[in-house]
């Protein structure tokens, strides 16, 4: 199974902008697709990116446009660039894998990992 892990989380202001790094623990990794997901307070996890093996992304409409996710193969780490950081991204986030872009909401595969603290203060 694979394992990740999350880091690049922190304190930003409204507006500011984080980027998050997640690694894998085997080179199944690269030919997965990959997930960035979040979690609020109170709120249910949600998939906000995903891209595939070969770059193909999409996003949740919440962070169209903000967010960017990129992957590097060779060194099985994926990136979240978020700008125009909002209140409302504040969040743990995570990642994992799936088979495909579709299976990453409901049929993630790997361990989820300790998560990213996001606070983004107004």
């Amino acid at each position: 199974q694979v394992l990740l892990v999350e880091s690049g989380g922190g304190l930003v202001q409204a507006g500011g902008s984080l980027r998050l790094s997640c690694a894998a623990s085997r080179s199944a990794f690269s030919i997965n697709a990959v997930g960035w997901y979040r979690r609020a307070p109170g709120k249910q996890r949600e998939l906000v990116a995903g891209i595939t093996s070969g770059g193909t992304t999409n996003y949740a409409d919440s962070v169209k446009g903000r967010f960017t996710i990129s992957r590097d193969n060779a060194k099985i780490t994926v990136s979240l660039q978020m700008n125009s950081l909002k209140p409302e991204d504040t969040a743990v986030y995570y990642c994992n894998t799936a088979a495909t872009l579709s299976d990453l909401r409901l049929f993630p595969t790997g361990s989820w990992g300790q998560g990213t603290q996001v606070t983004v203060s107004s």
